[in-house]
């Protein structure tokens, strides 16, 4: 089991860092269309909610990858010591949209980093703070939760299932394949081998199937939205990964709206709660 040393990893506190992007075309085209979507965007359009993770990456060179795929340790974000790390939630308030084609600049802060136990071992909390900026204008402010925690020695059993929200207006049946899991890794260069090498994701940890990653869902329940009610416009919203997805069985989306209120949700093959979205509607933004 690893020492973790937290007052050296509450160094990390504050630290910041600035990354620019131009807010490319290519990329919200190549993700329209790994979603299968009926229109490709142009540039001048607005970007979709939650489609800025296309951008500002992080790129480390093979040498800076570990065996998981994931960067080595260090860097901008404390080198936890613990093995398995999953954005775990977040939450963003919108105050203008993101146009596609206008350079823009992010400014991210870690804003605290804390251990904690829970039923499964240690846990390290990351928060991290990001404002995206365009023409010197705030767009989105944006809160990441990022958890790390103690690696299996074998398989286990899921976490209990939660009950979801009833009486949906809108659902839709998600059949995953690695195609998309690989598409979305590819276009948010995210390098985890979860998501898209089986036999790592099952014999090393400890996975029944590949993992559909939380941020791809987050991202199909917002297409779901703009495919059912594309007028809404979103101005805040949170959202929670409740238990994890695997490509080994279809799975559902839900969407509903309460006046001013949205409510997007995800469930398993078991009837599961897996992922939840709550947002707040405006008239517009800006």
């Amino acid at each position: 089991m690893s020492a973790i040393n937290i007052a050296h990893l509450k160094e990390w506190e504050g630290k910041e860092q600035t990354q620019s992007d131009d807010i490319a075309l290519f990329p919200a085209r190549a993700m329209a269309a790994a979603l299968d979507a009926k229109r490709l965007p142009e540039k001048g359009d607005r970007l979709p909610v939650f489609w800025e993770w296309l951008y500002f990456l992080a790129t480390p060179t093979a040498a800076e990858t570990g065996v998981d795929g994931h960067p080595g340790k260090g860097g901008f974000l404390p080198p936890v010591p613990l093995p398995r790390r999953m954005w775990a939630a977040g939450s963003a308030q919108r105050f203008r949209d993101l146009v596609i084609g206008q350079p823009a600049h992010r400014i991210s802060t870690i804003k605290s980093v804390e251990l904690k136990e829970g039923s499964t071992g240690r846990l390290v909390f990351v928060t991290v703070d990001h404002q995206i900026l365009q023409q010197d204008e705030l767009c989105i402010q944006q809160q990441q939760d990022i958890v790390y925690r103690e690696q299996p020695i074998a398989a286990t059993a899921l976490p209990a299932g939660k009950s979801p929200p009833e009486h949906a207006d809108w659902q839709q049946t998600i059949t995953p394949d690695p195609i998309l899991l690989f598409r979305f890794s590819a276009l948010t260069y995210n390098g985890h081998r979860i998501h898209y090498d089986r036999n790592y994701a099952v014999a090393e940890e400890f996975y029944p199937a590949l993992v559909v990653h939380g941020p791809l869902l987050v991202t199909l329940l917002f297409e779901l939205q703009r495919n059912q009610a594309a007028e809404a416009v979103i101005n805040r919203f949170n959202f929670k990964a409740v238990r994890p997805t695997f490509d080994s069985h279809p799975f559902q989306l839900f969407g509903k709206l309460l006046g001013d209120q949205l409510v997007l949700w995800s469930v398993d093959k078991d009837g599961a709660l897996c992922m939840k979205i709550e947002a707040g509607l405006a008239s517009a933004l800006g």
